[in-house]
């Protein structure tokens, strides 16, 4: 059995990122922003896909930096538009525009890892039973946003996740963006959502938004701060991020983990595409990177 440090799976996707107008079709999902900025950290890195097979030379880009690849031949390959303006690429419109179809269980290689990272891009990718089988392997990490994130005509709406207390009793590290926490348990206070969310049973909850990443573990909070002199490369911030804090806590306690999610997600969004791996940088920046506890 093939063994790696992290087993990634979701769709890849190809996005429409428009800025202002301007149209550009690239890669995208979890799998791709997360397992290269895994790979680039030196982790071993499997990721778990489906795409049409016209696009299979998108995987590419996952290969070249080491990443083992399993995918899936589907009819359509997964892709999302994201609609922004220069002056605030914090905010962003979306629109589903393909769908590569449910994960079977055919589709999951018999690989052992020391954390399985379920991140979808939108639900309807992996069901309960799944998340199921998957979870009695190991440590399992799941991104709220593929459960809750529903296609709905040309738009993704959050829904609530009816199956989401049994879901989050097999989880240990649970990702939310702040929109999504708040959806989920009604408060806008971040601090008291992953509190709230910690109840269903993760052992962790990692909370992105605007100003940083939040961590909530072993009944502690910590928060770092992204620290970005532009936001042309916002596309893949919170995906970045969470794979950078799966990664870390494989060796380092929480708030560390924290602190090194921040700095390479404060590098992936100055620049379109996944992080650049860029350690020189990263080391500088973790140096005037600070993690607080708040709780």
């Amino acid at each position: 059995m093939n063994s790696v440090d992290v087993l990634l799976l979701g769709h890849i996707a190809k996005d429409r990122i428009v800025v202002d107008g301007h149209a550009e079709v690239v890669p995208g999902g979890a799998v791709y922003y997360g397992g290269v900025a895994l790979a680039r950290l030196g982790l071993r890195v499997a990721v778990v896909t489906r795409l049409h097979p016209d696009d299979f030379p998108m995987l590419e880009a996952l290969n070249s930096v080491g990443v083992d690849v399993y995918a899936t031949p589907a009819p359509e390959t997964s892709g999302i538009e994201n609609i922004y303006r220069s002056e605030d690429m914090e905010r962003r419109i979306t629109h589903p525009i393909g769908f590569a179809g449910p994960f079977r269980v055919e589709d999951i290689p018999n690989i052992k890892a020391r954390v399985y990272a379920i991140v979808p891009i939108m639900a309807g990718e992996v069901d309960l039973p799944l998340l199921q089988m998957i979870s009695q392997r190991g440590p399992t990490a799941l991104d709220i946003q593929g459960f809750i994130r529903v296609r709905e005509g040309n738009n993704l709406v959050y829904k609530p996740w009816d199956e989401m207390e049994e879901g989050l009793a097999h989880v240990t590290y649970l990702k939310v963006d702040l929109a999504e926490a708040e959806a989920i348990t009604g408060e806008t206070d971040p601090l008291k959502a992953v509190q709230v969310l910690a109840t269903y049973g993760p052992q962790e909850v990692v909370l992105t938004r605007s100003q940083g990443v939040l961590v909530y573990a072993e009944g502690h909070a910590y928060f770092s701060p992204f620290q970005p002199r532009s936001l042309a490369g916002r596309t893949g911030r919170g995906d970045t991020c969470f794979a950078t804090y799966l990664g870390k806590r494989l060796t380092e306690p929480p708030a560390e983990a924290c602190r090194w999610a921040a700095a390479v997600t404060t590098l992936k969004q100055e620049k379109p595409g996944p992080w650049d791996g860029n350690m020189m940088a990263l080391q500088d920046l973790l140096a005037r990177t600070p993690v607080e506890q708040v709780l």
